[in-house]
């Protein structure tokens, strides 16, 4: 089929359980020019120059044309992902303040022994129980309850704050020939109304903080001063969206190979110190986010050869990058212990994913939980019924069976 078809195929839902064969054939063409005027990019070392280069922006308000999928919010601030140098890295290091060193450094570590009584805690629930979803009953209520712990948003109202970050996720959503308005409007509307809720919370918090990120970013007199009451809601509303949402297609991803992979599943059973090594290995065998979208070029720039014109859409396919055999040998085997492991699962360059320490010490402690909680799983649907996003990819839901005596069989 014509490369220039590319991007329609990898985005079509028919391909959404396995688009790999299809990051194969973008490879083989090297830097592709769609139908509808996208460039794509999915060989590895050339989507690393790009993520590093500055030439490149994040910023969609830097486009030639509008973007039918992929647009800037509508009347307001993007995020600081959405921005390039100086506004991204002030707004990013205001963040990064309240959330790691060298301001907070024990901020995540604190939270392992949390996550593993969350972990184990739902893991209890599943004793016994027959059937089971993995998705509904533990990968997305763990990342989801740590993020709103961290955040420090009631327990009562974390619910509400998955509704919203499910809703405002689904401008990620959409399928060839769609009108992207709808979806694009409700995910607007779901925003400003979390943005709302969390400024309003923040306000309480001011001048009385209460140990949580929130009171940090409310309170904090650092440097660059402090966020303007817009940018904070901005900005907290990204860390509750970004901070669960890639997680949990994270742990189900991860879950769903080791079940396809029961030698491993086994290995890691028996020696749960491998499980870092593992973890980074379903970052680049099967990562959460499989492309970005919103990238420009600021100028006419080379890439593979093949001349990107300035203002364009230009998409990285980390994805495809991540199974590039000329960096990563045997690139389709699932190896957890997998040296020399630069993947692209939470990016690279400036724009690399700040939340990464705290997505790896939940998935580490999740999949060791499941591994050792679960009585001998078994999938029910493989593969399983997959969300629409095309960026964010994971299973919608992972229907497992396990034994119903409750006796661990092999153990």
């Amino acid at each position: 089929m014509s490369p220039e078809t590319l991007f329609r195929r990898i985005t079509d839902y028919a391909n959404r359980a396995d688009p790999y064969p299809l990051y194969a054939e973008l490879r083989e063409h090297g830097v592709t020019r769609q139908e509808d005027g996208r460039y794509l990019v999915g060989t590895y070392y050339e989507i690393n120059a790009l993520l590093h280069d500055p030439r490149v922006s994040s910023d969609l308000r830097n486009r030639t044309a509008p973007d039918p999928e992929f647009q800037p919010p509508e009347g307001g601030l993007p995020s600081f992902i959405g921005l390039d140098d100086p506004e991204h890295h002030r707004l990013r290091g205001l963040a990064m303040r309240q959330f790691g060193p060298p301001h907070t450094p024990g901020r995540v570590d604190a939270l392992r022994d949390d996550i593993a009584r969350i972990a184990g805690e739902l893991a209890d629930r599943l004793r016994g129980k027959d059937r089971l979803d993995l998705v509904d009953d533990f990968a997305f209520p763990l990342p989801v309850t740590v993020i709103c712990d961290l955040l420090g948003v009631p327990e009562e109202d974390v619910q509400q704050m998955h509704l919203w970050a499910d809703t405002a996720i689904k401008s990620l959503d959409f399928a060839p020939g769609e009108d992207p308005g709808p979806r694009r409007r409700a995910s607007q509307e779901a925003r400003v109304a979390m943005g709302a809720y969390l400024g309003e919370l923040a306000a309480k918090r001011r001048g009385h903080p209460t140990g949580d990120m929130l009171s940090g970013l409310v309170n904090d007199d650092g440097p660059d001063g402090r966020l303007t009451e817009v940018e904070l809601m901005v900005t907290t509303v990204l860390l509750l969206i970004a901070g669960h949402e890639t997680t949990v297609n994270l742990i189900t991803n991860g879950m769903l190979t080791l079940l396809r992979h029961p030698e491993e599943l086994e290995r890691l059973r028996a020696h749960p110190e491998l499980m870092p090594s593992a973890v980074e290995e379903l970052l680049r065998y099967e990562p959460p986010v499989q492309f970005l979208p919103q990238r420009t070029p600021l100028t006419d720039i080379e890439v593979g050869g093949v001349t990107v014109p300035k203002g364009v859409p230009l998409i990285l396919v980390l994805a495809s990058g991540n199974r590039d055999p000329l960096r990563f040998p045997d690139a389709d085997r699932f190896d957890p212990t997998r040296e020399d492991n630069q993947h692209f699962g939470f990016g690279s360059g400036i724009h690399n994913c700040f939340g990464a320490p705290l997505a790896r010490i939940e998935t580490q402690i999740a999949l060791t939980t499941l591994l050792h909680g679960l009585d001998t799983p078994r999938l029910l649907e493989d593969p399983p019924p997959y969300r629409t996003s095309p960026v964010l990819r994971g299973s919608r839901h992972l229907p497992l069976a396990q034994a119903a005596d409750g006796v661990q069989a092999g153990r």
